[in-house]
This record gives structure tokens, C-alpha cells and sequence, in this order.
């Protein structure tokens, strides 16, 4: 069974998916992300756990819909403690984690981001979202595979909230057609 987690209805609505694939919304921020996740995969006991959701753009040229290969944690600031992105006094929490598909690297937080980070960048940050790092961990924590996919909704930018007001639903048809593929 997999199971497709998002944030928000307005993103991916249910009803949309095929058949045998079942839609968890989680809800905004990290949180909510990692205890839909665990939930479900304690529940459910999905065999692939895909996410789904916008991000905005930190790397130009990122466009459209996009396969995460790497997901890094973007607002754990426990210095001096344990470096940026990674949680401290936790042995078990890798500061990265890999999907182990080909992709780019996008980099979770609590915040919406609408200004340049130099750290992002230095990082190779592509797109940042709300969800993923706590999904991936869930995942990881539980040995259960995971794949995630963004649509690029934003440039990350003082037009962040009013672009992705506007862009949130372009990308359930190219992310529906993805979730096709997957299937054969």
C-alpha cells in the first residue's frame, strides 16, 4: 500500500489519487508532518510512504515539479551545541536524509521563507518546504521507504505568499501523472 502525505487540501485534494493509494493531510509545519506520519505508518503499515506538497525556490532554475533526493532539517539553531540543521544530544538523527532516487535537495523548516540564506546555498539547497525532514524521519525511524516530490510554487521571496496563493494547485496534475508512473 502507499500512502501520499500532504499539507493542505488546496494542494492535493481527495479523490484525485488512483485507486489503492491512500491521501493523509497532515496539516502545516513539522509537527503535524511527523505525527500524521508515524500514525499512519503504525496504523496502516504503508510499503512506500510518498510525499507530496509546494516548496519554494532557493536555486534558480528549479522549476516545476521536482524529485527529492535529499532532505536536510533548515531551522534546528542549536549552535554551539550541534552544527546548523542538526538536532543536538540526538545520536539517532542523521543531519540528511536520502530518498535514494535521483533528485534535489530541499530543506525543511518551521517558517515560510521569503529572504536569501547564505547557509541554503552553501548547503546546495534547491527548494525549501514545511514537511518533509519530519516525514522522512517517521520514515526512517519505522524502515519504511520514502519519496517526495515538490512542485515549485515560489521563489522563496517577498512574493513568496502571494505567488504560492496563487500557484498551489498547478502542480497536482504533473505530481498525479508522477504518482501513474510510479505505479507500472
Amino acid at each position: 500500500m502507499i500512502v501520499v502525505i500532504v499539507a493542505l487540501e488546496n494542494e492535493l485534494a481527495k479523490g484525485t489519487l488512483p485507486q489503492g493509494i491512500e491521501i493523509i493531510h497532515c496539516g502545516v509545519g513539522k509537527v503535524n508532518a511527523a505525527l500524521a506520519a508515524s500514525q499512519v505508518i503504525l496504523q496502516r503499515q504503508p510499503t512506500l510512504v510518498v510525499n507530496y506538497g509546494t516548496a519554494g525556490q532557493v536555486r534558480p532554475g528549479v522549476d516545476g515539479l521536482v524529485e527529492v533526493a535529499r532532505v536536510i532539517q533548515r531551522d534546528m539553531l542549536a549552535m554551539p551545541l550541534a552544527a546548523r540543521g542538526q538536532t543536538p544530544f540526538d545520536s539517532d538523527q542523521l543531519a540528511a536524509l536520502e530518498s535514494g532516487h535521483p533528485g534535489i535537495v530541499c530543506a525543511t523548516g518551521d517558517s515560510f521563507v521569503t529572504t536569501a540564506d547564505a547557509w541554503l546555498a552553501d548547503q546546495g539547497v534547491d527548494v525549501v518546504d514545511m514537511e518533509l525532514f519530519a516525514i522522512a524521519s517517521a520514515c526512517r525511524r519505522h524502515a519504511v521507504p520514502w519519496r517526495a516530490f515538490k512542485y515549485v510554487s515560489d521563489s522563496a521571496d517577498g512574493n513568496a505568499a502571494r505567488d504560492w496563493t496563487e500557484r498551489v494547485r498547478h502542480g497536482e496534475q504533473l505530481f498525479l501523472g508522477q504518482l501513474e508512473l510510479m505505479r507500472r
